[in-house]
């Protein structure tokens, strides 16, 4: 086995989990914005050096590269996708995202919306099919007014979409793709089948916005690879929990598919613990986003919000907080404010000295000395605490009437504060388990992670060895797969006949087979799985797995049956429809385990790097605490804190009331004490 290499780029950072047989390398560039195969590029050259290869050498023998990104999150959120021309049925123009409460510009302008006139009712029937000369008009005008892509989204199209690929045929032969003239047309059917019409138009306009520049870069990175001598294919992440090439990936499933694949790492720690209850705090430099894994499934979103659009394309769930190490920080009214709004990768936060004005969570750290200037990153990079406290003093100290150090202490806590009680709320509205554990990472997550999960009622965090990449390692553990869904509106019910229902997953099976064959894996290579959505009368919905066979037999419905039942809380005879099939495919690839490790033979002397000055509050002003060196902890060593951990990529604070000691996998575990 060669090397495999796992990237995710952030809004700060962008990490890279590199791997040779059992051995692994971490790795941090800064993002580029503007340009993100650049950062991409630059963490491959990074993953070459921390095994001491050249570059061209490296990428022969690398076997995978996995790459999640946040090309298409970055679009929506700076309002730089293509220009849409949307085709809908007529009467239904309002239903287009063609405002903004934000003031932002929509997705789709108000004069880029063209209605046809066709009719599918409720149960797929055509009623009346699209005229062609009216729609060839409609298509001219949008492409006339500068449409750089066609959506079509018809009413019941997800029950039918035989008018949606009517209006495409047409479109197509009017423009064909030799023509320079051609543009690309999209299909909400094709993007997702479900319920809710508003939501499937929001859904396909929001994948062709994004499916250009990420075409765009996407190829760009893949064709910069194999002119550095890679062999293989670039394998893009999708916020199913899943890969496939540039070629087989939709753009709306690269969708905030960096902190979805954290979910899985998770998962693989949560087994690792036995833990029945894992949640997730992944804290970068942008925000910090929460999940959790309970028996094992983690979270998933069936009706997910993107940017502020409502969406049915289902998804791992991720709640993002505008919390980050670049989070900044401003007093409005007399009141501190602490995020959304963050400083980013450039200019960054003050204390980088690359051009930022306004203090950030990372420069109040700085000012405490929970930071060292001359250790961020290992010391790759020099923190500037004079700019650091100047900014803080303007912005903060000043309109408070406070010291700068009180002032870098309430910014701290704030966001700390802010953010536990979120983690809270989730807790309580998913059902407070008795003991749950927390996976904690992002290059900012440890520095921050003992208060929030205080706040929260958390008891017990495990901290990895890689935890300032831990999205990056989730990555590792992705397989090839693709995902197909196919609206029912079926009763749940053990007396129904299913066999519409096997017929449609053979066909889904034969479609999967053909893509699994085209990402290079033979039938007998792939793993096949049901993802049922379940729907109560109340228009609840729940999530289930399932064995491909489950249809063929009375007592597998049945158990099904009774699964939804469970996580819907309704009566035992409450009327059930499954309203939406899905099929996976997956064929494994390489994935990275956690070995033991040996019980550390050192004493913790030697792990004692140095002492440092914080501030620790008004109460108790100024104190002098030690410091470790976290590559120096092994197997068996524990603290008590407060104390301070340091790694070339992150640092964790621990403080009164806490302990912190290195397990058997070389993981940090956290835990409270009882009487705090």
């Amino acid at each position: 086995m060669g090397f495999t290499v796992d990237i995710d780029t952030g809004g700060t950072f962008t990490d890279g989990f590199v791997t040779h047989g059992d051995a692994f390398r971490t790795v941090k560039t800064p993002t580029t914005p503007h340009d993100l195969t650049m950062c991409f590029m630059e963490c491959i050259r990074e993953s070459a050096r921390a095994f001491d290869l050249p570059v061209r050498e490296f990428l022969f023998e690398t076997d995978i590269i996995r790459f999640s990104n946040t090309i298409g999150t970055n679009s929506i959120i700076q309002r730089d996708g293509a220009k849409i021309g949307l085709i809908v049925t007529a009467g239904m123009e309002g239903l287009a995202p063609s405002a903004d409460v934000e003031g932002k510009t929509p997705l789709v302008a108000a004069d880029m919306v063209a209605g046809v006139d066709e009719a599918m009712d409720g149960a797929g029937h055509v009623r009346r099919a699209p005229q062609l000369l009216q729609l060839l008009e409609a298509a001219q005008t949008l492409i006339d007014r500068g449409a750089r892509c066609l959506v079509v989204a018809l009413e019941h199209a997800d029950i039918n979409p035989a008018n949606e690929r009517a209006i495409r045929d047409a479109i197509k032969r009017e423009y064909p793709r030799d023509y320079l003239g051609s543009v690309p047309v999209f299909l909400s059917a094709d993007i997702v089948q479900r319920s809710g019409y508003r939501e499937r138009i929001n859904t396909a306009v929001l994948n062709a916005y994004i499916h250009g520049k990420l075409t765009r870069l996407l190829y760009k990175a893949g064709e910069d690879l194999r002119r550095l001598d890679y062999r293989g294919q670039l394998l893009i992440g999708h916020n199913n929990g899943a890969v496939a090439r540039v070629a087989k990936t939709r753009a709306i499933n690269t969708y905030n598919s960096g902190p979805a694949a954290g979910l899985l790492g998770v998962r693989e720690i949560g087994a690792m613990y036995g833990a029945g209850c894992v949640f997730s705090g992944d804290m970068g430099g942008t925000s910090f986003d929460i999940g959790c894994v309970r028996e094992g499934e983690p979270g998933y979103a069936l009706r997910p919000d993107i940017e502020g659009f409502d969406c049915n394309l289902p998804m791992l769930e991720i709640r993002a907080l505008g919390a980050g190490g670049g989070s900044i920080a401003s007093v409005v009214e007399g009141v501190l404010r602490v995020g959304p709004q963050s400083a980013g990768a450039l200019p960054g936060p003050v204390c980088f000295g690359l051009g930022g004005k306004l203090p950030t969570v990372t420069d109040a750290n700085l000012v405490l000395g929970w930071l060292d200037p001359d250790y961020f990153l290992g010391g790759a990079r020099r923190l500037d605490v004079d700019k650091a406290r100047e900014s803080i003093a303007e912005h903060v100290a000043g309109p408070l009437g406070i010291s700068v150090e009180e002032a870098a202490c309430r910014i701290r806590q704030t966001v700390e504060t802010d953010v536990g009680r979120e983690l809270a709320r989730i807790r309580d509205q998913i059902g407070v388990h008795p003991d749950p554990l927390m996976v904690i990472y992002g290059g900012a997550g440890p520095l921050h992670s003992c208060q929030i999960a205080q706040i929260a009622g958390i008891d017990r965090l495990v901290i990895t060895p890689f935890s300032a990449v831990f999205s990056a390692y989730s990555s590792s553990l992705m397989d090839v797969g693709h995902l197909y869904y196919h609206r029912l509106d079926l009763p749940l019910d053990a007396g129904h006949d299913y066999a519409a229902v096997r017929d449609i997953v053979a066909g889904l099976s034969r479609r999967g087979s053909a893509d699994m064959r085209g990402e290079g894996f033979s039938a007998e290579g792939i793993a096949w799985q049901l993802e049922l959505i379940v729907e109560d009368a109340a228009g609840r919905e729940a999530r289930l797995t399932a064995a491909v066979d489950t249809f063929a037999a009375h007592d597998s419905v049945e158990r099904l049956r009774a699964r939804a039942i469970r996580l819907l809380g309704v009566a035992g005879d409450a009327e059930l429809t499954l309203s939406t099939l899905g099929l996976f495919a997956r064929s494994s690839v390489p994935h990275y385990r956690q070995q033991a490790v040996a019980a550390a033979t050192d004493g913790l002397e030697t792990a004692l790097r140095t002492q440092r000055q914080v501030y620790l509050g008004a109460r108790e002003g100024h104190r002098m605490l030690p410091v470790y060196d976290r590559a120096r902890l092994g197997n068996g060593h524990a603290l008590t804190g407060p104390v301070i951990v340091e790694s070339g990529q992150t640092t964790m604070v621990i403080p009164a009331g806490w302990a912190l000691r290195v397990d058997q996998y070389d993981n940090a575990l956290i835990e409270r004490s009882r009487q705090q």
